[in-house]
C-alpha cells in the first residue's frame, strides 16, 4: 500500500504581498520568498538569471475542514459547472498546497523578491525553483470557458481592486 502521507519541510515564508485570501486582482504585487536561515545562500546561486520561479506553498490559513471530496461549482457559482475536488485551484484540495510562477525581481541574500506571487503574507513555502521554457506543457493547452470567465479580473492590477461598499 502507497505512502498515505509524507513530510516535507518547510523551507521558507511569505514575506508581505497579499493579505485577507482575497480571490481576485493579484496583480502588480510585489512580496518577498525568505528562505529559512539553515539554507545556505549559495541554494540560490545563478538564480538571478531566470525570469520566473515555480513556487509550492501551503494554503496555511485553510484546515483540513475546508477539504470538499466532492463536485462542486466553482467559486460557488451555480452558472459554472460542478466540477471535482481535482479541477478546483484551492485550499479545499486534501494537500491544500498552492503552485505559482512569480517574475522573479532581485535576490538579496535569501530574500527572493518577486511580483505576482498569489501567496498571502506569512505562507509557507515548500519549494522554489527556476522556470525552464523545456518544463512548460507542451503543446496547446486546452480547457472549458468557465475558468476564463472565473479568472478574467485575477491578474488585474491589485491598486484596481474595487473598494468596500
Amino acid at each position: 500500500m502507497p505512502e498515505q502521507f509524507i513530510t516535507v519541510p518547510v523551507i521558507g515564508r511569505v514575506i508581505g504581498g497579499h493579505t485577507g485570501r482575497l480571490d481576485d486582482y493579484k496583480g502588480g504585487v510585489e512580496s518577498i520568498i525568505r528562505l529559512d536561515d539553515e539554507y545556505p545562500v549559495e541554494t540560490l546561486q545563478g538564480i538571478e538569471e531566470f525570469s520566473h520561479l515555480q513556487v509550492i506553498w501551503h494554503f496555511s490559513e485553510g484546515s483540513p475542514d475546508d477539504v470538499a471530496l466532492h463536485a462542486r461549482s466553482p467559486r460557488d457559482n451555480p452558472a459554472w459547472p460542478a466540477t471535482g475536488t481535482f479541477v478546483h485551484h484551492n485550499h479545499r484540495r486534501p494537500p491544500r498546497l498552492g503552485t505559482s510562477f512569480p517574475r522573479l525581481l532581485r535576490v538579496d541574500g535569501r530574500e527572493l523578491h518577486v511580483s505576482d506571487l498569489d501567496a498571502d503574507d506569512g505562507t509557507p513555502v515548500i519549494d522554489v525553483v527556476a522556470v525552464f521554457r523545456e518544463m512548460l506543457p507542451r503543446g496547446p493547452v486546452n480547457q472549458p470557458s468557465w475558468p476564463t470567465e472565473m479568472l478574467t479580473a485575477y491578474w488585474a492590477d491589485a491598486s484596481d481592486r474595487p473598494q468596500g461598499p
